[in-house]
């Protein structure tokens, strides 16, 4: 359908997978405004000048509709076909594959199955539990939690052992406005921030992702450490340790060894600077769902269930559980999440159940 609108549009048929051809529709006929062009010489088609060209001719919007399922018919529907084996599909998890200590899947990887859009989120529907009850459960802002737990930060620690909504909490904080009138927006922007920080976003970074002049996401950054000036002593503590041990470690004492720490190279020196002050707070996200993981298993098997894991995805686990098991399985699933590691501030886990995987979250 989305073929034969583009073509409509378009006046002819042609190639819509071909940037070259795309282009030469975009640009030559339709005379759409050009923006960067390529190393060849060509106007670029990326999702980048899509966005730019979104609301100047409806073919536009309908090529990048085109984009979004084609790749989940190639990637996840066609790409999982011929790895189902009597109805099951099993995945390979790597141990030692990632830099920061996270599990990965292979043939297929199913941490990446989409979560986001809506037509995306109904890949998710396929996968149902082999007995009856599909139950998901994870860690709520982990990240930020050990942001607290590195950094000491006094005021995230409190919002935290409170209970509070921490992107409410910092949107507030940031725009000097009462938590209960944030808007849905305001409290996007501040998630962005927070999680951009623990990223080692830059000023422009950040303008790009809110779509923000520089001079305001400055002006957030700045607000961010002025609120939690000990993240800030954080950041600047683990880029100083690495710089003088050549490694960082995470809380289970994991190493991760970070070489051009003491580059001549300016953007060498800059990513691995940013993964100091990074790999500390993802790879003890790791380690503590991995002992959450075996504590998890251990007690299914103490307890006599026929309830099994089946899948961890970064912050998230999955179970295929009998329906008659879900209370006891939820209630060692929560506990063992929550009490892996003792932080200064609690480790909070959500857990949902359902048909498949889509209505489990």
């Amino acid at each position: 359908e989305l073929e034969q609108k583009i073509y409509e549009e378009a006046g002819e048929t042609f190639n819509i997978n071909s940037p070259k051809q795309l282009a030469t529709i975009l640009y030559d006929k339709l005379k759409l405004p050009k923006g960067k062009k390529t190393h060849k010489g060509f106007a670029t088609t990326n999702s980048d000048a899509m966005e730019y060209l979104r609301d100047k001719h409806p073919i536009v919007e309908a090529v990048m509709e085109y984009r979004k399922v084609a790749k989940l018919l190639s990637g996840y529907v066609d790409g999982l076909r011929p790895l189902v084996k009597g109805g099951l599909v099993h995945t390979t998890f790597n141990q030692t594959l990632t830099s920061t200590g996270r599990l990965s899947s292979s043939d297929p990887n199913l941490q990446n199955i989409p979560v986001r859009d809506e037509i995306g989120k109904e890949i998710r529907r396929m996968f149902v539990s082999k007995y009856g009850l599909f139950v998901g459960a994870d860690y709520s802002q982990i990240e930020l939690r050990l942001l607290a737990n590195f950094s000491g930060d006094e005021n995230l620690i409190k919002s935290f052992k409170n209970g509070e909504d921490i992107h409410r909490m910092v949107a507030s904080e940031l725009l000097g406005i009462p938590q209960e009138l944030i808007t849905h927006d305001q409290r996007r922007m501040a998630k962005a921030v927070n999680f951009g920080i623990i990223y080692g976003i830059s000023v422009f970074g950040l303008a790009e992702r809110l779509n923000v002049p520089r001079s305001e996401a400055r002006q957030l950054i700045d607000g961010y450490f002025a609120t939690y000036p000990r993240v800030r002593e954080y950041m600047d503590e683990s880029i100083e340790r690495a710089r003088r041990q050549g490694y960082i470690e995470t809380l289970l004492r994991r190493r991760r060894y970070l070489p051009d720490i003491n580059s001549r190279n300016a953007i060498v020196r800059g990513y691995a600077e940013r993964n100091a002050i990074n790999a500390p707070i993802q790879g003890s996200a790791a380690d503590i769902i991995k002992i959450a993981m075996v504590r998890i298993y251990n007690r299914f098997i103490s307890e006599n269930l026929r309830s099994t894991m089946m899948l961890q995805v970064h912050d998230e686990l999955n179970f295929s559980v009998v329906p008659e098991e879900r209370e006891i399985v939820e209630q060692i699933v929560i506990h063992e999440m929550e009490n892996a590691y003792s932080l200064s501030v609690p480790l909070k886990a959500d857990c949902g159940w359902g048909a498949n995987w889509l209505e489990a979250h």
